[in-house]
């Protein structure tokens, strides 16, 4: 395999990609929505995430005594009622529940009731990894232990196959605004809001859409998904200290953090939201994705994917590495995956990439998987808007293979113009976003 490039962007290239973006095809966040492990809300979290707090408890979803992880990062305090009719409620999925709760806020942060022009030009775009596994679990179980004669297919609920297919989020939010436009959803393990969202930006470039209703949304959170990603050994197994499990980047890490929740964003394109007087929380600049084509579950070394990924994303926005001040990372606590994305960073950020701040917040929320990208996309535009940078908790020793920056001490004041998230996934799928401050900033 030949060496990964690590030579700058050429001038050309980012002269093009800056200048063939018009203001009808940049891309805006008008609207945001969040539901996490750390709280119910986006501005909930963000304190959390500030504060150092973790999200991670012991499971209460499920009797998880015989697990040999008996943690997760759940969402509490949520009632689907507060976002939806009791009736709706009772049917649909946890997953598509959190969706349209995440949404609900998403629309109401942009000052939307439904689609603000042509309902043709108004499209969704909301993934998820696993959709509605646990409620497939849950009805099998039900139906198979009805009687000592088997299983009874009587009982199986009509809406069962509506709360397993995994594009029924978007089919609701769409029926829900009204949206018109394309609905579809992506599936691309830990990395399918982050392609929801950079699929979404895509739309709008090419003039399809003016505005995309785009995310994702997990409740992995059961009995067969933990056991499963247990006998893959996945997973941390600290039992005595869940919130101390998630350790990114740190050198005793053992596994990933197991969560759920849901992030949707609006984006627009910059001259619709101006037409319309939006606020803009800041712009969706460049998107790439690549995949490995080595292993089902390891990166490669060098995580060349990984590079291919980032390096497409700053062409896409037409910066340098040099423009990027923050880096909001995948890393989810793996022994090989942090450091092969640390390694990826370095190559591509050269002799500056270990001194750029580097933080992964599933230390305090855990792996939200097919909603992970668009979460850790709000919270680096948090960091763009408020100018502080959250940190990596339970960093107290850091593998020494990590030469990064990854922000132990706690939150971090910093000057960011634009900043950049990372999101890899199962199979070897990888997607990195480019954001910057709101136009004008």
């Amino acid at each position: 395999m030949s060496a990964p490039r690590s030579e700058p962007l050429s001038e050309p290239l980012i002269a093009h990609r800056r200048d063939s973006k018009s203001d009808r095809h940049r891309v805006v966040i008008t609207g945001m929505g969040l539901l996490s492990p750390c709280g119910v809300g986006v501005e909930p979290s963000w304190e959390a995430l500030l504060a150092g707090r973790s999200g991670i408890a012991p499971i209460t979803l499920f009797d998880a005594s015989m697990m040999a992880t008996r943690f997760a990062g759940e969402v509490t305090g949520f009632d689907p009622v507060q976002f939806m009719d009791r009736k709706q409620a009772k049917r649909l999925d946890r997953y598509q529940q959190f969706a349209m709760a995440a949404a609900a806020m998403a629309m109401e942060d942009a000052g939307l009731t439904g689609p603000p022009g042509d309902p043709t030009r108004a499209a969704v775009l909301v993934g998820s990894c696993v959709g509605g596994l646990a409620s497939a679990e849950e009805a099998t179980l039900a139906a198979r232990h009805a009687s000592p004669a088997g299983a009874d297919p009587s009982l199986v609920s009509p809406f069962f196959i509506l709360n397993v297919l995994i594009n029924m989020a978007a089919s609701h939010l769409s029926i829900r605004y009204g949206f018109k436009g394309p609905s579809w959803s992506t599936s691309s393990a830990c990395a399918t809001s982050a392609h929801a969202l950079g699929e979404a930006m895509r739309l709008i470039e090419r003039g399809e859409a003016d505005l995309v209703l785009a995310g994702g949304a997990e409740a992995p959170i059961g009995f067969m998904c933990v056991a499963g990603f247990n006998a893959i050994r996945a997973l941390s197994t600290k039992n005595d200290d869940p919130a101390g499990a998630s350790q990114p980047f740190g050198a005793e890490r053992d596994g990933f953090v197991l969560g759920e929740g849901a992030a949707i964003l609006v984006l627009e394109s910059l001259a619709h939201a101006r037409g319309r007087g939006a606020r803009i929380h800041a712009e969706l600049a460049g998107y790439g994705s690549s995949t490995d084509a080595f292993h089902m579950t390891a990166p490669p070394s060098d995580h060349e994917g990984a590079q291919r990924a980032m390096r497409s994303a700053l062409a896409d926005a037409g910066l340098r590495p040099a423009d990027i001040g923050y880096i909001n990372a995948h890393a989810t606590s793996t022994p090989l995956g942090d450091v092969a994305e640390a390694v990826a960073i370095e190559a591509v950020f050269g002799a500056r990439g270990g001194g750029i701040p580097v933080s992964s917040t599933k230390s305090m929320t855990g792996h939200l998987t097919g909603a992970a990208g668009a979460a850790e996309a709000i919270f680096t535009v948090l960091a763009l808007r408020d100018q502080r940078l959250p940190p990596t908790i339970n960093l107290a020793k850091q593998d020494p293979a990590v030469r990064l920056d990854c922000i132990p001490e706690g939150a971090r004041a910093a000057s960011v113009t634009a900043a950049m998230t990372n999101s890899f996934g199962f199979g070897g799928t990888n997607a990195a976003l480019v954001l910057r401050r709101a136009p004008g900033e």
